[in-house]
């Protein structure tokens, strides 16, 4: 999997607003914590406003706030807000795409895969990256990456 810069972005911008609670941040402050452009930042807390993951407000009192509670947003909410589908073949669901002859299986692997990333980008939510405290089965794979076979995490 390939997260593109506006996605890394877009969680930290994100992770950022999940600590400040309700009060308003600024693009400037969030473009200052995490480093990143503040006019490219503008334009991904654009998106996330259009689909609905955060809030905003003009004015000397203004910035950005989450829309929901942090435990309530997954990362795949923002990761689909910015750049679409968690997995894409070619610009098609994975369950869109055929193949012919020995390659016939990629398919299965694309829904597999896909599978394997929502279950995780779906199980982690904005409140446990503020608390940097990620669900047991997450954390587990932290320390043992060949723990994914285990069909207590599938």
């Amino acid at each position: 999997m390939r997260l593109s810069a506006r996605v890394d972005y877009a969680l930290r911008a994100a992770a950022e607003l999940a600590v400040a609670g309700d009060h308003p941040v600024t693009a400037v402050q969030l473009a200052e914590a995490q480093q990143i452009p503040p006019k490219f930042l503008e334009n991904i807390l654009g998106q996330l406003r259009r689909s609905g993951v955060i809030r905003s407000q003009r004015g000397p009192e203004g910035g950005y706030w989450l829309a929901h509670p942090p435990e309530q947003i997954s990362l795949a909410d923002i990761i689909r807000a910015i750049d679409g589908p968690l997995l894409g073949v070619r610009g098609e669901r994975p369950e869109h795409v055929g193949y012919e002859g020995p390659a016939r299986s990629l398919q299965e692997v694309w829904i597999a895969l896909r599978a394997s990333e929502r279950s995780i980008l779906e199980r982690v939510n904005l409140g446990h990256i503020a608390a940097g405290q990620l669900p047991p089965a997450v954390a587990k794979l932290t320390e043992d990456p060949a723990a994914w076979e285990s069909p207590s995490f599938i």
